[in-house]
């Protein structure tokens, strides 16, 4: 090994380390985040049922648990990418070679953050175009502001996806495997 990249990996150790402390603490604001959501949203569910239970249905409780419910998938979407959680074919590309995973996963998170960042460019451009409507049965919540969702949930995903696309950058060599944990069968007996 040269002195390059000897330095070169000394150099990228602290960059990765500062990367990690990073992800946890973002993950763990999204996780907050999204466990509020879940929370609000099965209160107001709740308060929904005993209302409607006691003949006394309140108008608002529907609308508001969509948007509550479309609110934890975007902001849970958020949440999946920093813990690279969604679904994917990992045992597919894990056969590959190194560099060649090195360069499917940079394409890949380039295609991904470029979508995002589509998606959230359109999602704000629509925003301004929503002003003076707002929900049917709370008409005093603006349509922007449970639409900005969209935007906000798109610029966490590409931030995310950043982190994820630095390491692959950083990453000269393939990750270490992940320490096996007890089997699946081990936990249903």
């Amino acid at each position: 090994m040269s002195h390059d990249e000897k330095t070169g990996g000394a150099a990228q150790a602290p960059l990765a380390a500062s990367l990690r402390r990073f992800r946890a603490r973002y993950g763990l604001l999204l996780e907050v985040l999204v466990g509020a959501l879940m929370v609000i949203l099965a209160a107001e569910v709740t308060i929904g049922v005993v209302f409607r239970t006691i003949g006394r249905s309140l108008s608002w409780y529907d609308e508001l648990a969509s948007v509550l419910l479309a609110w934890l998938t975007f902001y849970g979407s958020a949440l999946a990418s920093v813990k690279r959680s969604h679904i994917g074919c990992p045992e597919v590309v894990e056969q590959m070679p190194w560099n060649a995973r090195r360069v499917l996963g940079i394409v890949t998170q380039l295609l991904v953050i470029a979508f995002f960042a589509l998606l959230g460019y359109v999602g704000a451009e629509i925003l301004p175009v929503l002003h003076g409507e707002s929900l049917v049965s709370l008409d005093w919540v603006p349509m922007s502001v449970v639409q900005s969702v969209i935007p906000i949930s798109s610029a966490m995903i590409v931030v995310a996806e950043t982190t994820h696309l630095i390491d692959l950058f950083i990453d000269r060599e393939p990750p270490r495997p992940a320490p096996a944990g007890p089997a699946l069968a081990d936990g249903l007996h």
